[in-house]
């Protein structure tokens, strides 16, 4: 990303990359889902927007790893498609986390935030194990990017501009 796309928010698609249409562009965002991965790319229309993007913060798969990163703060990824400029326009909402008992429950932060946001943060903790053994108990990453790089290159594979957004309309 260069230092215009960084000012305007704008990533454009490789010169020669034709623009799918919105279909093809919802099934390759949508195809950015995997069982493995610990986000979710879904439906927006409970939002009012074309798809969200969010961790499985929920899942109790994942709940662990969340907790292990000491996570206060996830964040969706909204988008919408302006067919007409060719645009997926994406802006981030944060919310708060709240542990309680190893499960999370989830609120609308206290400080509204509406823009784009990154956060890194990994963390190793050492200790003794059930087997009486000493050792890392847990090791983690977490990186926001991982969200947004996937769907980012989804909609450029797929001809489409992706413009992250802070304060005009999404």
């Amino acid at each position: 990303m260069g230092f215009w796309e960084l000012f305007t928010g704008k990533t454009y698609p490789a010169k020669g990359v034709p623009r799918r249409s919105v279909d093809a562009l919802r099934d390759a965002l949508l195809s950015v889902n995997h069982d493995s991965a610990p986000f979710l790319v879904r439906d927006g229309a409970a939002e009012g927007v074309d798809l969200v993007a969010e961790w499985k913060i929920v899942d109790a798969q994942w709940y662990e790893f969340f907790a292990k990163a000491g996570l206060e703060r996830v964040f969706k990824v909204l988008m919408r498609f302006d067919e007409a400029k060719g645009e997926v326009r994406s802006v981030d909402q944060e919310w708060s986390v709240a542990w309680r008992a190893g499960i999370p429950t989830i609120a609308l932060a206290a400080s509204a935030f509406r823009g784009q946001t990154a956060e890194k943060s990994f963390g190793k903790s050492y200790g003794f194990r059930e087997d009486g053994s000493f050792g890392a108990i847990y090791d983690y990453a977490f990186d926001t990017s991982v969200i947004k790089k996937p769907l980012r290159k989804a909609a450029l594979d797929a001809g489409w501009i992706w413009r992250s957004v802070a304060f005009a309309k999404l």
